[in-house]
């Protein structure tokens, strides 16, 4: 999977193929990742990329024109999502993450400034995706944020298939709590069932575990979570306790 990614600091990105998962990646030609610098696409001897709103208002606005061409000059499939960050943008979720990683392209436009020419919006951009309810100085760390998440669900990434389904909030559920040795840690004992060998005990405490944390941390998941009839007892329980 390759990611090709529009940006005023390419620089920022540096380092972010340089250790771990996505190092080894990387290194298997697995995921690959294009910078391209939205000032190589100006006009003028000052590599001019904003200019004042027109209507007057503060601060400055990316102009379409650089835009436009470093999307274009871009070797992209047909139909790859052209993806612009912003605020106003859907909300950047686990769910969205697996559907991007669905691709075998993707281009990502990081806004700065006051944000980006609105024709960016209606005519370049396929998509637009916030990280959250708050306003960053630029796209490029919402950017480092959908990179990282979006290629550990590219086949072969993390090693083992089974991995990503256990991760908080696939299947609308967060995860269940982790132990490893020792067993007892300052009197602070590892659950009986996690050290009983009975896969078919430990799976369904798991999963009640992740119920429970979901119901206690992030209620509103439930709504979309994928639970058995047994499991909506259960949680049915749970909320009158």
């Amino acid at each position: 999977m390759r990611i090709d990614v529009l940006t005023l600091f390419p620089e920022m990105f540096d380092g972010i193929f340089d250790l771990g998962i996505m190092k080894r990646a990387a290194e298997q030609g697995l995921v690959s990742i294009g910078l391209h610098n939205i000032r190589d696409y100006s006009h003028d001897k000052h590599h001019t990329v904003d200019d004042y709103p027109y209507g007057g208002g503060a601060g400055m606005v990316l102009k379409p024109e650089p835009i436009f061409e470093a999307v274009e000059a871009i070797d992209k499939k047909k139909g790859t999502p052209v993806i612009l960050l912003s605020p106003q943008g859907r909300l950047f979720t686990q769910g969205v993450a697996q559907e991007l990683a669905g691709h075998s392209q993707l281009v990502i436009i990081c806004g700065r400034y006051e944000g980006v020419d609105e024709r960016v919006r209606e005519h370049l951009a396929s998509d637009e995706i916030s990280i959250g309810d708050n306003v960053l100085s630029g796209g490029e760390l919402a950017a480092m944020v959908i990179i990282a998440s979006v290629f550990r669900l590219v086949p072969g990434v993390l090693g083992s298939e089974a991995s990503p389904q256990e991760d908080s909030h696939v299947g609308g559920l967060l995860e269940y709590p982790h132990y490893t040795r020792p067993p007892d840690y300052r009197g602070w004992p590892v659950p009986e069932v996690l050290l009983s060998g009975n896969h078919a005990q430990i799976s369904r405490w798991r999963r009640e575990q992740a119920i429970r944390r979901t119901l206690k941390r992030r209620p509103e998941l439930l709504a979309r979570a994928e639970l058995s009839s047994q499991e909506e007892r259960l949680l049915e329980r749970l909320r009158q306790i």
